[in-house]
Formats: C-alpha cells, structure tokens, sequence
C-alpha cells in the first residue's frame, strides 16, 4: 500500500492483529456522504472489510463538517471514516465515470459490492453496473422509500418523536441532538451487506437492497409500540425527563449535581426504598392511594408524589454520598455529564474500547474502535485516510488527495 505516512500502510492491518478480521477478504466501495453511509462502511471496515470511499475531487459535501479541529480538519469527516482507503475521480467527466464503475464491478472473490447515498448519478444505477456485474450487491441508502430526500432532522420531525421530548409545559417541538435514524440506518446498513454476501456465497446470486431512512425511523417507532398505541387511542404524553410507563427521572443533589435514577425490576425498586429509608413513606402512600408499588404502571401513575420522597434524600447528599449509597444496589443510575466531563474521566482512557489516534490535521486524541469484542479482543481504532490518498494506488493515476 502507497501514501507518505504510516496512517495509509496501517490501514487494513490492525484489524487483523486485533482479532476483528471477521470479514476479512471483503471488499466494499463505498460512495457516500454524511453520516448513515458511512458509519455503515466504518462498521464493516472496523469488522476487517477492506472498505475504499470515493468521493468527488476536494471532497464531498461533508468533507469540512463541524466538528473541525483548528486546522479546519472535520473531526466528523475523519470520526466516520476511521479505517477506510480513501479515492477521488471526477464524478462529472467519462473517464471518472469509468474509474468508478471499474471499481465496483471488478471481478474477484467477495468484490463487487457498493454501498451508497448518492443520488442523481446514472453510472451509479443499479441496471447500469448489474450489465457489467450481474452478481453485484448493490445497497442504496434512500431518504424516503420512494427516492425523494430527507434527513435525521426532518425524518424525526414527521414521525412524532420530539412532540413528545421535552417537559410537559412545552408547547413546541424538541429536536433530539443524536441522529439516532441516521445511526440504526447505517448498522441496518452494513447487516444488509453481510446478509447478501452470505445469501451471495451460497448461491451465486447479487441483489439490490434498498433501506429508506425514514422507513427505519417507522419500523422503530411501530416496534416501540408506539404507532400502535396512537391506532388503539392513546396519545403519548409529553413527560420531561421521567421515563414513560415506569419509574425513572432525574434528580438533584445537594452540590447541585444531577443523577438519573431509574427502577424498572422490582429487585430495582426494593433497592430504591431501602437505601433511601422511605420504607414507611411509601407503604403509607400505597395504602393511601390504593396503589401497588411493586406494579410498574403504579409507579408509573404516581411518579410525581414518589419523585417528592425520593427528591428529599437526594436533595440531602452530595454526588459523592449519593454514588457510595448506590453502589452495589441493583438500582439503575449515573450521574449526568458533559462531554468534557466524559473525556476527563480515567475510566475513558482505561476502556479497550478507545485508543490514541494520531489522526492528520488533527494530532492525537482518544478514539474509538469497533464496539464488538471478538474472542475477548477489540479492534483498535485506525486513522482515517488524507482525502485522496489512495487514488494513485487504486486507479493507478495521480494523487489527487489533500491534505
């Protein structure tokens, strides 16, 4: 493998060392953009699949998203790309065109795989590359099922999620800051791959799969539960930070730091009562409201008048009192945290799962490898390439990377 630094020569070797080749051997090309493409090409990459991106010369509409470390390097860019080669073409002339399709269609044991969001491309049509390679797997990644656009934020709007975030009192929409449709559609994704491979191997056969994200978006607010709760009648209410159906919300404590504590088991609850010694407290408030509170629907009912008993005691101690009276209780907790709170913390650092990246344009920080242990190994994380960086060694042409 070319390229003037180790990242490139690293690239498709840790993860062997590591134990995480599972799919070793696998060769996917990957033309994507933000984030559900891309985390789902890292994931096979991180699992030893040899994943190239190509994206258009200078980089694709998310080469300088923020995050950006203060070189302007888009530590999102880099974040979603750990692990893959990287190659540019120009998207616009015949002779990219051909560059891309080649690649895609080459012949070879576990090749001839692509994974894509990319729209309004005729080379890249499933018909056009299935002529030259009738096997292909071909995962498109849609917006809407029937090819319009849509993204995270406007997929979650239109299936009801952030009418129902935020605090009772609040009369607007609450747009959640994780992309969690963008993430279940790139995992969704990578599985689609591996099944067809498989599916693949044993027949001979290529298929084209198509995910829409906000079909996944539906297909987990009905496997919730909550798209049949709306068709029987009941209309989920807005609850702030308790958790809808069971006892669960946050707390605050004396230094003014706050908990989030939840009891779902009766084995949580009973632990819950006791550590806070209001064993007499709520038996008398059972008895006075006819409730049982070893019923998850009655703790539920009453979560106010529980939460005023339990707020006391929190109130009373300090985060760290609070964290020696529950450890080794079954109760559900952890105290809330920034982000900078997160990267303070040893524990990140002592974690398998994060290691130092010396990531181009940005220096070293923590990163993370693949979450899946294998055999009791992760795999470690491994730098994403400079833009470009394997174009020369894959298209046998110029470099046209930067930097």
């Amino acid at each position: 493998m070319t390229g003037d630094s180790g990242v490139e020569r690293a690239i498709g070797v840790d993860m062997a060392e590591a134990g995480g080749a599972l799919l070793e051997g696998l060769r996917v090309v990957e033309v994507s953009s933000f984030v559900a493409a891309p985390l789902g090409g890292m994931t096979l990459a991180q699992l030893g699949a040899e994943v190239i991106r190509v994206d258009p010369e200078g980089g694709g509409p998310d080469i300088g998203r923020w995050p950006v470390a203060a070189s302007g390097t888009s530590l999102y860019w880099t974040g979603l790309n750990k692990g893959k080669r990287s190659v540019t073409a120009d998207f616009r002339s015949a002779e990219g065109q051909r560059q891309i399709t080649d690649l895609i269609t080459e012949p070879g044991v576990d090749r001839g795989i692509l994974l894509t969001n990319a729209v309004g491309r005729a080379f890249l049509d499933d018909e056009v590359l299935r002529a030259r390679r009738p096997d292909l797997i071909h995962l498109r990644i849609l917006g809407r099922r029937d090819g319009t656009a849509a993204v995270d934020y406007t997929v979650n709007a239109a299936t009801g999620f952030p009418l129902v975030t935020g605090p009772p009192e609040h009369g607007g929409p609450v747009n959640h800051v994780l992309p969690a449709w963008d993430i279940a559609c790139g995992l969704y994704a990578a599985l689609g791959i591996v099944a067809a491979e498989r599916r693949r191997a044993r027949t001979g056969e290529g298929c084209h799969v198509s995910v829409a994200l906000r079909d996944v978006a539906l297909a987990m607010a009905g496997n919730l539960g909550m798209l049949a709760e709306a068709q029987l009648g009941a209309a989920r209410e807005r609850i702030g930070n308790h958790v809808y159906g069971g006892f669960g919300r946050d707390f605050t404590c004396r230094d003014g730091e706050r908990v989030m504590v939840l009891a779902l088991t009766p084995r949580h609850w009973r632990d819950l009562v006791t550590v806070t010694g209001t064993t007499g407290p709520v038996r008398a408030l059972e008895e006075g409201l006819g409730a049982d509170f070893a019923r998850e629907a009655d703790r539920y009912t009453y979560r106010e008048a529980l939460a005023a008993l339990f707020g006391r005691w929190f109130g009373e101690r300090t985060v760290g009192e609070v964290t020696a009276a529950l450890t080794g209780t079954a109760v559900l907790w952890d105290r809330y945290r920034t982000f900078a709170d997160l990267v303070g913390d040893p524990e990140l650092a002592a974690n398998p799962l994060m290691s130092t990246l010396d990531q181009p344009g940005v220096g070293p920080y923590l990163a993370p490898g693949c979450p899946l242990s294998v055999d009791g190994r992760v795999s470690p994380a491994v730098p994403a390439p400079r833009l470009g960086a394997h174009t020369r060694e894959v298209f046998g042409s110029a470099d046209d990377g930067v930097s």
